[in-house]
């Protein structure tokens, strides 16, 4: 079983079928194909179920993809240690982060450390939480930037800061101004993210305790994904939303949207950053995790103009 076959193997699954893993591949459909039945062979097992949608994972290839993974990490930790000794503050270094975080204090730090290390390559891509995880696990990134920690024994999460989430409406929302209580918010409309079946986000999870904590039906529920979309809803006053005080600051101070004082609404989504337990670290992956530890605090539980800080975190 070489390096290469396993290449195929978690390319094919990542891609759902033999055509689309060729392009990834830059080979051709029958050399990819070839290599596929030639580790078939080799097992003596059949690795993928054929569908009419493509190719799925039979049991043997559920049980090989964990360990096929990691093997392709493990030899990746292999050529940054080797590259890393020509030069050690030089080269690519790959990032994942939540969308929304690009709102927070963690993009004035990348860019901090962009501009102080230049012949570091910053590659930088966005995800939902549980691919944040699953892209760290894998060593297509070596940092990850997510909602919450995640149990997984390949990773190590460290917190960052609590992301403050406030409810927020229309500035001529008729609730503007009153003392609330989430019960208050039952017969409003309000507007969300989905809710991805199978690995529910932490945001997603958030949420849902407010909604069942509020009585809100689920035919009440707008679901959107785009949080400049909730917004320009929310200030065209289609609903309400929870939102991450650090995504809606320009909306605050120009007075398109305001917070509801909602008293027993008390939400602070915690931010991680993510490494793979035991993988390799560059110089320049390590200085960058130092300035990221470097922001753990309150982050966003400061207060602003018109809104009271936070008596405490939710729960990750």
């Amino acid at each position: 079983m070489d390096v290469e076959a396993l290449r195929t193997f978690v390319a094919i699954h990542r891609s759902g079928g033999i055509t689309r893993a060729a392009t990834t591949l830059f080979r051709s459909q029958p050399a990819v194909s070839r290599r596929l039945t030639l580790l078939e062979k080799e097992l003596g097992v059949a690795l993928f179920e054929r569908t009419a949608a493509g190719v799925v994972l039979s049991e043997a290839g559920q049980a090989l993809l964990p360990f096929a993974e990691t093997a392709l990490a493990a030899l990746k930790d292999a050529e940054d240690a080797v590259h890393a000794v020509r030069s050690q503050a030089s080269g690519p270094l790959a990032i994942a982060l939540v969308g929304t975080l690009a709102s927070t204090e963690l993009t004035p730090a990348l860019r901090r450390f962009a501009d102080e290390h230049p012949a570091v390559e910053l590659r930088l891509r966005t995800a939902t939480s549980s691919e944040v995880s699953d892209l760290v696990r894998r060593a297509d990134v070596t940092i990850g930037l997510r909602y919450g920690s995640d149990a997984s024994p390949e990773l190590v999460c460290d917190s960052l800061f609590g992301e403050r989430r406030l409810m927020a409406a229309a500035a001529d929302h008729h609730l503007v101004g009153a003392r609330l209580a989430l019960s208050d918010l039952a017969a409003e409309r309000w507007i969300a993210f989905p809710e991805p079946p199978g690995r529910p986000e932490v945001s997603a999870r958030f949420a849902r305790q407010l909604y069942d904590a509020a009585g809100v039906a689920e035919r009440d529920i707008l679901r959107v994904d785009s949080l400049t979309a909730q917004k320009r809803l929310v200030e065209a006053g289609f609903g309400i939303a929870l939102l991450p005080l650090s995504g809606m600051r320009e909306e605050l101070a120009a007075g398109t949207l305001a917070v509801l004082d909602v008293t027993d609404l008390d939400v602070s989504a915690p931010v991680v950053v993510v490494t793979r337990a035991g993988g390799y670290l560059s110089t320049a992956a390590r200085t960058l995790l130092r300035e990221l530890r470097a922001l753990a605090g309150p982050g966003d539980a400061a207060g602003v103009a018109g809104v009271e800080p936070l008596r405490g975190d939710a729960e990750g």
